[in-house]
């Protein structure tokens, strides 16, 4: 039997098959913006030719396929999501755009508010009132409930966010006007605050709660398509879609909370670099995963990732916990240009799959990141994706030549700038990641994945005094591998209140079991495996307007000092992150988390014999190194073998990445056939280019 992974990238689509042996094969083909299903249909054609079987024969022989899609971050990204209508209680349908008195760039005077995604005449008011406590202060008028019914279908909106207040303490008012809109408007798709994020605080769940609203219908309308062209080619397995946690769900799931799929693609990067950390028994990397049009940046520590709540997307606060990802644009098609002030930049535009870059041949003419790779010798165009798409060289140098014009430069140097440029916002953005959460990035390796990485991740590396890099073999589709690594998650959370009637202990005990129930049963529905539990707890000091997310999977929940365990990993967690804690000050619980955790079966990890044979060059070509041009060996990946060492200046290509290995460098291939390059620091390796010149 077969489990296949599927991430759609801005420029490709990555595929990866595992059997039960172990045994990897991967497939990349172009993504289709309007339609993905599309080009996740071509890439499992293509797949199951690598594997010798037809389509309907190798879905026929897939038990699971976990799929990472960007549907509801385009929708979001592009504001083409669905016309949404707000429901609330009478007198606060501006929450949404009072937010929460802030905005984003708030020493920027000049700085416009993000617009809604609601618009203030498909915002409606409806008398009711829920106290904090969940107690029904101003009972639901039907008649102003049908009077907004009535108001939602004349204006044709296609989606509803229905967020009443307070309904995380009692949903009862929600449910009762869900209910008349499913009766009423059965087209129409509606999203309740209560079961998306049943928590404190009124404009993180309307805005979440929005976002839902605003990209379910997309999501749905797509993993139906896909549902229906996999069954329709033998698939009769289970579709399961990653969330931005990390975890992935059955397709019901991820329509029920589609807000959550935001960050599916990248998600599954970190599942893989978690599982990277797990096999090398290395606990601190540096996620770093370069595509076609982005950059994702995350953070490994001690083995694990870090969840939060306190994300977002194209202005749109969205309060679900999803792994804390920095994604820049800064990719393989990033375009380099000179700005209004006459600075060379490159990026944030992008060309995308459609065009793409110059050198593509789709009728692209923007220089970009690709293409200045192309022209200062680190890419063959004779043998991108393994020949089976070559590259125009014309082209590139064309592209490149208009902007060398520009600036008064050569070509090579124009391309060089462009090359160092990349470079240098990748490293800022690693340097965010990292030093802005007290971490040192010296004393991480960096794991360098994602299509476009190998050629960057060495001058990246030293541009941050790195000494190591990791590239696995599945560099290129390293996500969609990470999605096979997932495991099955459903979370639950809730706002704590603290009450006379029982006991501090006794109610953070019942809330955690409440919550440990819900989860399991939940995922009980669609997974008979083993389970695990998570316990975790957003926490502040009294006077603070901000939550710290505090792990609390270990404490102790039948422990007599349940609540002094709970405030000291606040206290530790707090002072991990800004260096001090505040023991004598009142600490409060604010929302409890509990997430249910099915363990998914993983294939047994490939370990092959070392040789201490040496590395076998396939051809020489010149390359830019330092400067300069540089005949340089050249290494075929798939011929490499464990215990090969290679000496940079060098290039390792693979048939849909390449590696640089630097001036100085040492790549070792390990038993995993994974490279393991130890980067040597900048004086040594202006000591190496003087020896070899």
């Amino acid at each position: 039997m077969l489990t296949i992974g599927i991430d759609v990238g801005g420029t490709f689509t990555d595929l990866v098959a595992i059997d039960d042996t172990g045994r990897t094969i991967f497939a990349k083909s172009p993504s289709t913006p309007q339609d993905q299903s599309v080009g996740v249909m071509v890439g499992l054609e293509e797949l199951a030719r690598r594997l010798g079987l037809s389509r309907e024969a190798m879905l026929g022989k897939t038990e699971r396929i976990v799929h990472g899609t960007t549907v509801a971050t385009n929708a979001l990204l592009e504001r083409k999501g669905a016309k949404v209508a707000l429901l609330t209680t009478e007198g606060h349908r501006d929450v949404i755009e009072m937010r929460e008195g802030l905005k984003g760039d708030r020493y920027n005077l000049r700085s416009s508010p993000p617009a809604p995604l609601v618009p203030r005449d498909l915002r409606f008011g409806v008398r009711e009132r829920i106290g904090p406590q969940g107690e029904v202060i101003v009972p639901l008028d039907e008649n102003a409930l049908d009077e907004a019914v009535k108001a939602i279908r004349a204006s044709g909106a296609t989606s509803v966010a229905l967020c009443f207040l307070h309904s995380y303490s009692n949903p009862a008012h929600e449910i009762a006007a869900a209910e008349r809109l499913a009766r009423e408007l059965p087209e129409v798709d509606v999203s309740r605050s209560s079961d998306v994020l049943p928590q404190i605080k009124e404009f993180e769940r309307v805005s979440t709660t929005i976002v839902n609203a605003y990209v379910g219908p997309a999501v749905r309308h797509y993993l139906t398509g896909l549902e229906q062209r996999l069954g329709a080619a033998g698939f009769t397995g289970s579709l399961f879609i990653i969330l931005s946690h990390g975890g992935m769900a059955p397709v019901e799931e991820a329509w029920r909370l589609a807000a959550a799929t935001v960050l599916s693609g990248p998600a599954g990067g970190i599942s893989g670099s978690r599982r990277c950390a797990e096999l090398l028994g290395v606990p601190d990397l540096v996620p770093f995963d370069m595509g076609g049009t982005s950059t994702d940046i995350s953070l490994i520590a001690d083995g694990r990732a870090s969840l939060s709540a306190d994300g977002g997307l194209a202005d749109q606060r969205i309060a679900l916990r999803s792994l804390d990802i920095a994604s820049i644009a800064a990719g393989g098609g990033s375009i380099a240009s000179i700005d209004a002030s006459g600075a060379f930049r490159v990026g944030p535009e992008s060309a995308g799959s459609v065009p793409g870059p110059a050198c593509y041949g789709n009728g692209g003419s923007s220089p970009t990141v690709t293409d200045a790779n192309l022209i200062l010798g680190y890419l063959d165009a004779t043998s991108f994706m393994g020949g089976r798409r070559p590259l125009d060289q014309r082209a590139a140098e064309a592209a490149i030549d208009r902007l060398a014009d520009k600036l008064g430069l050569t070509r090579e140097k124009a391309a060089a700038g462009v090359f160092r440029l990349v470079n240098l916002a990748m490293a800022d953005g690693i340097r965010l990641m990292t030093l802005k959460r007290g971490v040192d990035p010296r004393h991480f390796a960096l794991l360098s994945f994602g299509g476009a990485a190998g050629i960057h991740a060495a001058e990246v590396a030293r541009e941050l005094e790195m000494s190591r890099i990791i590239v696995p073999t599945e560099a290129s589709v390293l996500s969609a591998w990470g999605m096979l690594t997932s495991d099955l998650r459903y979370e639950m959370s809730r706002t704590h209140y603290q009450s006379d009637d029982k006991s501090p202990e006794a109610q953070v005990r019942n809330m955690y079991a409440a919550l440990e129930k819900q989860a399991t049963d939940r995922l009980r529905a669609w997974f008979a495996g083993p389970i695990e539990i998570e316990r975790s707890a957003e926490m502040r000091y009294g006077e603070q307007v901000f939550e710290v997310d505090v792990p609390l999977t270990d404490v102790d929940l039948n422990g007599s000092d349940l609540i002094e365990q709970i405030e000291g990993r606040f206290h530790r967690a707090h002072e991990d992150l800004y260096t001090y804690s505040l023991r004598d000050e009142e600490v409060v619980l604010v929302n409890g988390r509990a997430a249910a955790v099915g363990i998914v079966a993983r294939a047994e990890d490939r370990i092959e014999p070392v040789t201490s044979a040496p590395a076998a060059a396939h051809k020489r070509r010149k390359a830019f190194f330092n400067n300069a041009w540089t005949e340089v060996d050249v290494y075929a990946a798939e011929k490499l073998n464990p215990g090969n060492v290679i000496h940079g200046p060098a290039i390792i290509e693979a048939e849909t990445t390449t590696v640089i290995v630097n001036v100085g460098d040492r790549a070792t291939v390990n038993a995993r056939r994974w490279l393991d390059i130890k980067v040597a620091t900048v004086q040594h390796a202006e000591k190496e280019l003087a020896l070899s010149a």
